[in-house]
């Protein structure tokens, strides 16, 4: 069906939607010496964006005073999981609303961050409304702020869905064109600076299965490059001329972070791998992680678009490219499409500074 119109990629409508807005900024000693401890401080400024919410209509969100990344899922149940570097929120957003403050006692925020979870339904049409509320609201709360800093601002939408969904019977589909995000803000009246980063992507978690591991791996075996080696191979021949060349696959026990390097650089801590690329560059890039030595649970291959895949009519194209590598890699592979998930998540980024008010 997606043939007869390459600019539309045909998704299963059991696919979920997610989208939140990040904002944050870098406290300096001057800003805390206005509190009479770094608590109170995080206590007042919460205080005075929480009352600002119901004005804008916004129903869940967070701040966070301990430098944890904040990652955001779909869930049916509404949970909130800490490590040691991230806070995990999962939560659907046709049903679930909150509000709270993430600390740690005796502990001063290099960064204070606040989360805007999207609520309601359908996320994706209403996605430049809820934009256009949070930056009101980030505006009314920066007046309020010692010295009015400047926010830095991140927009974050997620669509994901099964690769083998309509194998599994779920035959409906819906035809999306996956509109760039300045684009469909423009359209809908949302004003956006023209200095702005925006990054597109998808990724593929694979379970390092037994059947995996037996193909390409002997018993016993200590030295795990024969099994990565093969499945960099695989994923970089189903890539290969479809236009896909910008490419990274994390299998060191780590969570991929994909950036714009406009703003971060690789770099990894115990828990986090951040990769960076540039969609405006026009070379191949492949970026690897993985140790000879160690075996992981599952494997993580990322696909960037670039500005070309970006059309008029969106990322359809690029999706529907996408869609054919991972087929042709799952094939390679022998995943039984039947019994086992191969979850795609298409993101799209946008990132911008809002002036010190």
């Amino acid at each position: 069906m997606a043939s007869h119109n390459p600019h539309r990629v045909y998704i299963s409508t059991t696919a979920r939607s997610n989208q939140y807005l990040l904002a944050e900024f870098k406290p300096d000693a001057a800003f805390y010496q206005q509190f009479s401890s770094h608590e109170a401080c995080y206590q007042q400024l919460a205080q005075q964006l929480f009352a600002l919410l119901p004005q804008y209509d916004l129903r869940n969100v967070q701040l966070i005073a301990n430098d944890k990344l904040p990652v955001v899922r779909f869930h049916q149940e509404a949970y909130t999981l800490q490590t040691e570097k991230q806070i995990l929120f999962f939560y659907n957003p046709k049903y679930h609303e909150g509000q709270g403050i993430f600390s740690q006692p005796d502990y001063q925020a290099r960064k204070i961050r606040v989360v805007f979870l999207a609520t309601g339904e359908e996320l994706r049409s209403q996605a430049a409304a809820f934009h256009s509320k949070v930056v009101q609201c980030l505006q009314a709360w920066q007046q309020q702020l010692p010295g009015t800093p400047a926010l830095k601002l991140r927009d974050h939408q997620q669509l994901s869905y099964d690769l083998f969904a309509k194998t599994k019977g779920h035959k409906e589909s819906y035809g999306y064109k996956l509109r760039g995000l300045y684009p469909r803000y423009k359209a809908r009246h949302c004003a956006l600076p023209d200095e702005h980063s925006e990054l597109t992507y998808v990724t593929v978690t694979l379970p390092l299965t037994r059947q995996l591991k037996q193909q390409w791996l002997a018993a016993g075996a200590i030295d795990f490059s024969p099994l990565y080696q093969q499945l960099q191979q695989r994923f970089v021949e189903a890539c290969a001329g479809k236009k896909l060349d910008r490419l990274a696959i994390v299998a060191n026990g780590l969570t991929p972070v994909v950036r714009s390097s406009k703003w971060d650089q690789i770099e990894q801590n115990r828990e986090l791998q951040k990769i960076s690329f540039n969609p405006d560059c026009t070379e191949s890039q492949l970026l690897t992680f993985w140790q000879t030595d160690k075996l992981v649970e599952s494997a993580h291959f990322i696909i960037v678009a670039d500005k070309d895949d970006n059309t008029e009519f969106g990322y359809g194209r690029f999706m529907n490219q996408v869609e054919d590598a991972l087929r042709s890699f799952a094939r390679q592979l022998e995943i039984p499409a039947e019994r086992q998930d191969l979850i795609v998540r298409f993101y799209q980024h946008i990132s911008y500074i809002l002036p010190a008010a």
